[in-house]
């Protein structure tokens, strides 16, 4: 089994809790240099997500305007293609 979660880990597990206490202190530092905080990040990607959702349906939204816009011109224009060459 130890080989199995050396395996996963690449390496034994104290020396992968090792490495990952030493980057988590030299990320929380330079975070902390830049300003940035683990809840300003969340509230980012939270807004991010949120803009994209709503951006997503107002462009559905106009999807559906030029759909219908065009359909306008086009389905009258079919219409009438199509009764003028069944005359024929």
């Amino acid at each position: 089994m130890s080989n199995g979660v050396n395996g996963f880990l690449g390496d034994t597990p104290i020396r992968v809790i090792i490495k990952l206490l030493i980057l988590s202190v030299a990320v929380g530092f330079l975070m902390s240099i830049f300003g940035l905080y683990p809840d300003d990040i969340l509230f980012a990607v939270r807004d991010f997500i949120v803009d994209l959702w709503n951006t997503g349906f107002k462009t559905l939204g106009r999807l559906g305007d030029y759909l219908l816009l065009g359909a306008v011109i086009v389905v009258p224009v079919f219409i009438l293609i199509r009764v003028l060459s069944y005359r024929r």
